[in-house]
Parts: C-alpha cells; sequence; structure tokens
C-alpha cells in the first residue's frame, strides 16, 4: 500500500511540473495582465490581438506550411528508409540503423552548421529562398520517422507479405496492400512527430531561414528582446492554443489505435470462429 502511494505520488509530482506551468501560462493569456504575477481582469484581449495582426498570422501560417511540408517529405524518406534498411541484410540494417541515430543525438546547432556549410557554400544556394530551410527541417525530422516506423514492422506479420508474393504478387503491390496498411500507425506517429519537432526548432530555422520570414520560435526569441507589450502577452495565446491542439492531436491519435487494435481483435475472432 505504501509502495502505490509513493508511486502515485511520484507521478503527481511529476505532473506538476510538466502541467503547471502552461497551466499558469494559459491563465494569464486570459487576462489583462503585461507581467506574470500581476492578475488583473478576465479578457480575450490577447486572442484578438493573435487573430488580427496580419504579422502574427501570416507567422503563424508560414511556420504551419513549413512544418506539413517538411514533415510530408521527412515521412515518405523516413518510411522508405525503414522499408528499406528492414528487408536488407542484417549488415546492411544495422549500418542504416547506426547512420540513423547519429542525426537524433546529435545538437541541431551543428546540424545548423552543416546544412549552411553545404548547401549556401559549397552549393552556392542562395539564403533567401526556403530550399536551405525545408532541407534542414527534413534532415531534422526524417530520422524520427525512421524510429517511429520501424518497431511497427518488427511487429507485423511478415508472413503475409511473403505469401502475396508468392500467390502473384508484384513486390510493389504487396508493399502497398499488405505492408503499409500494417504501419500505419508509425507512419502517422512520425507524421505528427515531425510536425512539432519543425514548430519548435530554433537553429535549424535561425540559420537557414531567409531574412524576410519566421518560424514560430524565431519569432518568440526576437519578440521577447524588445516587441511591444501586446505582441509579448498575444504570444502567450499562441502558447495555449498550440498546447490545445497538441492534447486534441494525442487523443485524437490515442482513440483512432484504440479503434484500430478493437477492429483486429474482432478481425481475429471472426477468423477463429470461421475456422
Amino acid at each position: 500500500m505504501m509502495k502505490k502511494i509513493i508511486s502515485y505520488s511520484w507521478l503527481a509530482l511529476v505532473a506538476l511540473f510538466m502541467y503547471v506551468p502552461v497551466l499558469i501560462l494559459a491563465f494569464y493569456s486570459f487576462t489583462d495582465s503585461t507581467t506574470i504575477g500581476a492578475v488583473r481582469g478576465f479578457s480575450l484581449h490577447n486572442y484578438v490581438t493573435l487573430f488580427t495582426t496580419e504579422e502574427l498570422r501570416n507567422m503563424i501560417a508560414g511556420t504551419l506550411l513549413l512544418a506539413l511540408g517538411a514533415s510530408l517529405i521527412a515521412t515518405v524518406l523516413g518510411t522508405v528508409g525503414a522499408i528499406g534498411a528492414f528487408y536488407s541484410r542484417p549488415v546492411t540494417r544495422r549500418i542504416v540503423e547506426t547512420a540513423n541515430q547519429v542525426p537524433v543525438v546529435n545538437a541541431d546547432v551543428v546540424t545548423a552548421f552543416s546544412i549552411c556549410i553545404l548547401l549556401i557554400v559549397v552549393f552556392g544556394i542562395e539564403k533567401n529562398t526556403f530550399i536551405p530551410l525545408v532541407i534542414g527541417h527534413v534532415v531534422l525530422c526524417a530520422p524520427f520517422v525512421y524510429l517511429a516506423v520501424m518497431p511497427k514492422l518488427k511487429q507485423m506479420d511478415n508472413g503475409l507479405y511473403e505469401a502475396a508474393l508468392d500467390l502473384g504478387a508484384r513486390p510493389f503491390q504487396a508493399l502497398y496492400k499488405i505492408v503499409i496498411p500494417q504501419i500505419i500507425p508509425g507512419i502517422v506517429s512520425g507524421f505528427m512527430l515531425s510536425v512539432t519537432l519543425s514548430l519548435d526548432d530554433y537553429f535549424i530555422s535561425t540559420y537557414t531561414k531567409p531574412a524576410t520570414f519566421d518560424t514560430i520560435s524565431t519569432y518568440v526569441v526576437n519578440a521577447t528582446r524588445g516587441a511591444q507589450t501586446e505582441i509579448k502577452t498575444a504570444l502567450w495565446a499562441l502558447s495555449t492554443v498550440i498546447f490545445l491542439v497538441v492534447i486534441l492531436a494525442v487523443v485524437i491519435m490515442n482513440l483512432a489505435s484504440f479503434g484500430m487494435a478493437k477492429k483486429q481483435e474482432v478481425s481475429a475472432y471472426d477468423s477463429r470462429e470461421k475456422d
């Protein structure tokens, strides 16, 4: 009994440290306060400023387009890489897995400098284009897609793919109809993780973005150095909106995974009944 109390207390303490600061920020986003600590009256002024200021709207729209576009490319590359490594020889698979771990543990600032040197200095791509920025975010996100897809490949029934080939299906047909449906949860998880990483990235965005473009992370850092108070408090509202969207996405993904698991259980049960 005492062990359960201690474990639950520890979990509650961790949850407090994780969520209380965000909840405090969300609370102040619904007030007229200009600083954290001075509570004023309830107001939606920060949210009105957030959605009516053209500069903020353009920054949010640009960040979302970048995150979705880079995440889509990274999801395709990470998924193809994971499938290719899974069906390769063990030595090749280990080499690919080791190479994939380097960008994951590597510091973002090192990745940012490397991309700048490679694309801007070596290949002469101008920084005022979005090419270095998109490539940088793809390099950041693709390894995490690989890590999300590979466990699903290891969990699936590989005999179904081989059976499809034996029955006359071409490799691409077997891949599309047998493998992809079984690893969709990993693909979706990798895509959502890529979106989160892209939205949160600062170093790669700072060193590869055009001078006239800002992501949420770079804009927030610059705003804390001298922007108007009205803009700063509107960013509290933006943080709250992002937090709520993330919670909603996590809930939807969990419900979808639960429904898919239930559907697979029902299908397995029906198959056993027919046998």
